[in-house]
């Protein structure tokens, strides 16, 4: 695993999704301005969680497609249900 290359994808990955960039929310007395909610994901030693997930060994399949997904620049395929316009 290229812990190096995770966290300069995850940089990236971050830009593409709209980080420090704010949206438009309407209320009922108007509109404010909201931050997008962050997905955390937290690299462990022996493995990842993400989320607000369990924890994932890094011998887990799924954990290892997840890491691959963003060690290609690829937002991870699992969340694209969660998330079908993006993160």
């Amino acid at each position: 695993i290229d812990f190096d290359l995770i966290l300069k994808n995850v940089k990236y990955l971050n830009v593409l999704a709209g980080e420090g960039i704010s949206e438009i929310e309407h209320t009922p007395r108007g509109a404010r301005l909201r931050q997008p909610e962050p997905l955390p994901l937290t690299l462990y030693q022996n493995g990842i969680v993400l989320d607000s997930g369990a924890f994932r060994p890094y011998q887990d399949p799924a954990t290892q497609q997840c890491l691959q997904d963003i060690m290609d620049g690829y937002f991870p395929s699992e969340l694209q249900l969660r998330y079908p316009d993006g993160v």
